[in-house]
């Protein structure tokens, strides 16, 4: 159990049993009224472990460092990380609040990834976060590294990710979700 990020596949975007159907629609809604195109989520594809194809990552450390972190950014970074509901892979001018409840909360927000992955490339900055950090994480690759590699990139890559690893964690999650939501096309949520 516990909340996880994960990618939404264009079957269940549509669905109403999958609870994103009211969630879509209202997106459509949202945008035409902004005068953009409705969202078109990519076709369904394939489950391979490992293929960047799905994303799908625990949130099992602390997260309340890595929210003061960025709440002492002052600069909104904050809210562009841990702000929303759903992360879609269309930029917007502001986020959009939806009158649809989410698995979270009695709105849905819904921000834009290239907003959110400016916000998380200056956090994986500030923190120098270490290179090789998974890039594909559809079977909570990034969970694992931290768990089973981390220590050893500490002692060749030496710098203020190494901390706080919870803080890392998050830095990290959040960068490679919004890398991969416009790689691949696909909104993310919390589930």
């Amino acid at each position: 159990m516990g909340v996880y990020l994960v990618s939404v596949e264009a079957d269940e975007w549509l669905d109403d049993d999958e609870g994103f159907g009211p969630v879509a629609r209202a997106v459509d809604v949202a945008l035409a009224e902004r005068g953009l195109p409705p969202f078109v989520c990519p076709p369904v594809t394939e489950f391979r472990a490992g293929s960047g194809r799905h994303f799908e990552e625990k949130l099992y450390r602390p997260i309340s460092g890595f929210e003061q972190f960025c709440s002492g950014l002052a600069d909104g970074t904050v809210d562009a990380l841990l702000g929303w509901d759903v992360l879609l892979p269309v930029e917007l001018e502001a986020p959009l609040v939806l009158p649809v409840e989410c698995s979270y909360n009695d709105v849905t927000a819904v921000w834009d990834a290239p907003r959110v992955l400016a916000a998380a490339r200056r956090v994986a900055e500030l923190l120098a976060l270490p290179p090789g950090i998974p890039e594909h994480c559809d079977n909570l690759e990034i969970g694992i590294w931290f768990d089973r590699h981390a220590e050893a990139a500490a002692a060749s890559s030496p710098g203020r990710w190494t901390e706080d690893l919870d803080v890392a964690f998050h830095a990290a999650l959040f960068l490679r979700a919004a890398e991969y939501s416009l790689r691949r096309g696909r909104p993310l949520t919390y589930s």
